[in-house]
């Protein structure tokens, strides 16, 4: 199968909701039901992809050869009696790679567990036969990695400790992180040097019961109210808080071509080169008419 890694990067914050909540967040973004940790749905990732390129309803129902490759890689519905066909893109579900956490110095850190990048390497496996990352251990809870002890701006310059939210971490050398760090940096940000460099001086490994406590709490919390036409007030039990991941959250996930139906629409590494090969400015999850869900969508 041609299967690729495909990257997400949010642009602005990202709600895919699971719907209504039941703490006091009313509407929560989507979790692994094991690990508690953010994901993307693959549906949700083909849905908006199948509207990038117009895959409509319409658009699949005709008879050309445009309308013939889409049936093919975004199925079709059954229609008129006629048969359906699932589509020949297979997406996984994204899942949580780096998580922006606020620093006190820096600005913010790219951070990241021993466990995710664990998780990570093993679907690069199906790209790269072998040739993917060497992960590093995992730090003790007080110790994070960084990238490069002298060149990281996570630091604070006298004592050399890094200060995420209101915990305190020492920074610990490990050369693993580091070309884990230049590894992923090369994959999101491809030919672009100066955002290489800036992912690197703030990737930061952290303990995993640390990231664990991050995905649930560094997450965007924002309240939102709706207000009377006439009055000018807030409208009686229209209060409500909505969850969010950060702006430049980096996920990862897979997209491999299945069988094709009809089989003469393409070849598998025609299909993958056609729809999977550059990258996409896309509008991923709700409350698009607020500028939420703007992501990067690459593959490599």
């Amino acid at each position: 199968m041609a299967t690729k890694i495909y990257w997400l990067h949010a642009l602005t914050p990202l709600h895919v909701g699971s719907g209504r909540g039941i703490g006091f967040i009313d509407l929560p973004i989507m979790r692994e039901k094991v690990t508690n940790w953010p994901l993307v749905p693959g549906s949700a990732v083909k849905g908006v992809l199948a509207d990038h390129f117009g895959a409509t309803d319409e658009a699949r129902a005709r008879d050309d050869s445009e309308s013939k490759l889409l049936r093919a890689t975004f199925g079709r519905a059954d229609q008129d009696g006629e048969s359906a066909n699932s589509g020949s893109l297979v997406f996984t579900d994204a899942r949580v790679v780096c998580l922006p956490v606020r620093s006190l110095y820096g600005t913010f850190a790219w951070v990241t567990s021993s466990l995710a990048l664990q998780r990570f390497a093993r679907d690069l496996e199906h790209v790269l036969r072998g040739n993917g990352l060497t992960i590093p251990p995992s730090p003790n809870p007080t110790e994070i990695f960084c990238w490069n002890l002298e060149r990281s701006v996570l630091k604070e310059g006298t004592t050399g400790k890094v200060y995420f939210e209101d915990m305190d971490f020492t920074v610990r050398d490990c050369p693993p992180a580091q070309t884990t760090a230049e590894r992923i940096a090369e994959w999101v940000f491809p030919s672009d040097a100066v955002w290489q460099e800036e992912f690197k001086k703030r990737f930061a490994v952290v303990n995993s019961d640390t990231f664990d406590f991050l995905c649930e709490t560094a997450t965007e919390i924002n309240a939102h109210v709706r207000i009377e036409r006439e009055k000018k007030v807030v409208s009686k039990g229209a209060l409500w808080y909505e969850e969010s991941l950060p702006a430049e959250t980096v996920m990862a996930g897979l997209v491999w071509c299945d069988q094709i139906f009809p089989k003469d629409a393409a070849t598998k590494e025609q299909l993958m080169e056609r729809f999977c090969s550059k990258e996409l400015k896309l509008q991923i999850g709700g409350k698009a008419t607020v500028g939420k869900g703007q992501v990067r969508c690459l593959f490599s």
